[in-house]
């Protein structure tokens, strides 16, 4: 087992660090695993809470909040281990969780990254929204996981038990190798938060790296303690994020058909909020359109970049089909009833 860096992003969060550090400690007592705090500039004393209460944790401070992506890239700087694990601060570990992750990675060289099965923290015989029991993308962007698509969250039963190679790990607790992190050019800093996981792991998957899902490993998540799921600056971030991560990343000959389809969903997304009177999600898909276009021209290099990168067109990164078609119209709502890939 190699070295393990836990590195658990920090704004403002003192009262969750408090909360769920004792856990992450106690049950993270593995050889050559060490804690870190990377602080991103907060004003609620967090960082003199860890330094006081929990001495055998380190800490790192960033001078401002750098949002989720930047805050990582920069805290990971300053980490020297063979892998790092991506850990918000509202995740409790259970027993011996890093062990089937580390094993795997260790009899898994072609794998750059995996992740645990994340289990609702409210509702713990339930999956949680952010990851579930692993990551995938639809034909035109829309993430999914074993054990929730869309609003629909499964109860865990062990049908996803088996450990399985997917097409994104969540950042909620991500243990990725450091090599393929910085090799990668780590999370897109620009993305602020949300949707920088799922295109860091698309760049490395396209660079003939996998990732997986080892359910043997399992974590707690609250979820939504930053942004709450109905939050229009979320729809915002939501929105934005998942069209620059298609036009990063899309090979030249999808580029445009799926652009266009996705400019007609957008549409219907927004007059479904409005007709459901969420006034603040229907402006923030507005504005996240015209904010994609604004920022287009600052990612044409990083495009650029990712095909010349890129070992294959698209690595099996997206599924052949509509996730929104199969939910709501084929009223398909678990993972097991979609078709195959």
């Amino acid at each position: 087992m190699g070295t393990i860096a836990i590195v658990i992003l920090n704004w403002n969060g003192r009262d969750m660090l408090r909360r769920f550090l004792p856990a992450v400690l106690s049950c993270s007592d593995e050889p050559g695993a060490e804690v870190w705090v990377a602080d991103n500039g907060s004003t609620d004393g967090s960082a003199e809470m860890v330094e006081a209460e929990f001495p055998a944790v380190r800490v790192l401070r960033l001078d401002c909040n750098y949002g989720f992506a930047e805050g990582y890239n920069r805290a990971l700087r300053e980490v020297e281990a063979d892998y790092a694990v991506l850990l918000n601060s509202d995740v409790e570990p259970t027993s011996g969780w890093l062990r089937p992750l580390a094993e795997y990675m260790d009899a898994h060289p072609e794998a750059a990254a995996c992740q645990p099965k994340v289990l609702s923290y409210h509702q713990k015989d339930h999956f949680e929204y952010a990851g579930a029991c692993g990551g995938f993308i639809d034909r035109y962007g829309y993430p999914f996981c074993r054990g929730r698509l869309m609003d629909t969250v499964e109860r865990d039963l062990g049908q996803y038990d088996a450990p399985i190679t997917v097409s994104w790990t969540t950042g909620a607790a991500m243990f990725i190798r450091l090599a393929d992190y910085r090799g990668a050019g780590g999370l897109d800093g620009r993305f602020f938060a949300h949707m920088e996981e799922i295109d860091l792991c698309w760049r490395l998957r396209s660079r003939g790296r996998e990732l997986a899902c080892v359910p043997r490993s399992v974590v707690y998540h609250v979820g939504g303690a930053t942004l709450a799921k109905g939050s229009p600056k979320k729809t915002f971030l939501n929105f934005r994020n998942n069209l620059l991560m298609l036009y990063k990343n899309l090979p030249p000959a999808e580029l445009r058909p799926v652009m266009r389809v996705r400019l007609l969903l957008d549409w219907l997304a927004a007059a479904a909020f409005l007709a459901q009177g969420r006034v603040g999600d229907f402006r923030a898909v507005l504005r996240a359109r015209r904010e994609y276009r604004r920022m287009l021209p600052d990612f044409r290099q990083a495009r650029e970049e990712n095909l010349r990168a890129a070992r294959a067109a698209d690595a099996g990164c997206r599924t052949s089909f509509c996730l929104l078609w199969q939910y709501y119209v084929r009223g398909r709502k678990h993972y097991s009833s979609l078709p195959s890939r």
